[in-house]
């Protein structure tokens, strides 16, 4: 299979379940979030607890 076709496959399959596809995504993006935001956390409260002994 050419990968335009493989492209186009895809397409027709995202589109094809749109709600599927969203909660998919909206998935991703609310776990990706998470991550970034908790260790965002820890790195404060890591540098936090440091100036408190320094």
């Amino acid at each position: 299979m050419l990968f335009t076709e493989l492209l186009k496959m895809a397409w027709r399959s995202l589109a094809a379940n749109k709600l599927r596809s969203f909660l998919t995504m909206l998935g991703v993006i609310i776990g990706v979030t998470s991550v970034i935001a908790l260790v965002s956390m820890g790195m404060g409260m890591k540098q936090q607890i440091s100036d408190a002994f320094s």
